[in-house]
């Protein structure tokens, strides 16, 4: 949208109370209302005059009011207020999100299998963290080496990532 502002101010700066006028025509709300301007544009801005400023909208959400001069050259934000949206009505907790109880403790002996028809490997060794069903965990198979990525299945039960149960 393009307002012309033909009211020039004084000492041949923009004349803020009429970009004041333009933002509340642009939202069609008063200044310091719900969708409205936050607050008057600063009146300690010294911008040049412009013949004809463009508003627009900064985001979808109505957030706040740009107001452009293309010559000379300069831009400014005006804040809106934002219009409350109305309460969400509640939601039941979908059920992946209730909190899985750990099948594997921090510290407990588990064996981590490995396998497919007619290949298989375990190792043993400790837990280094809880797992719940499908978490992975670190288990320290020796102290010597890096622990191990696994992915827990059952109490003392783990698998490496990317095998199969």
């Amino acid at each position: 949208m393009i307002l012309s502002l033909l009211l020039a101010g004084a000492a041949g700066f923009q004349d803020i109370a009429a970009l004041d006028a333009a933002v509340t025509a642009f939202t069609g709300r008063p200044v310091g209302v719900e969708g409205g301007a936050r607050s008057p544009v600063d009146a300690r801005l010294k911008l040049s005059q412009c013949p004809t400023v463009a508003l627009s909208w900064r985001t979808e959400m109505h957030d706040a009011v740009v107001v452009t001069c293309s010559s000379p050259q300069w831009r400014i934000f005006v804040p809106v207020l934002a219009v409350p949206k109305p309460a969400a009505e509640p939601r039941p907790i979908p059920v992946a999100a209730a909190r899985v109880e750990p099948v594997i403790r921090r510290g407990d002996p588990v064996v981590i299998e490995a396998g497919s028809d007619g290949f298989s490997i375990t190792r043993e060794g400790v837990a280094m963290a809880d797992a719940a069903p499908g978490a992975h965990f670190l288990v320290r198979i020796d102290s010597s080496r890096q622990p191990v990525q696994a992915v827990a299945l059952a109490s003392g039960r783990a698998t490496l990532p990317g095998w199969a149960e």
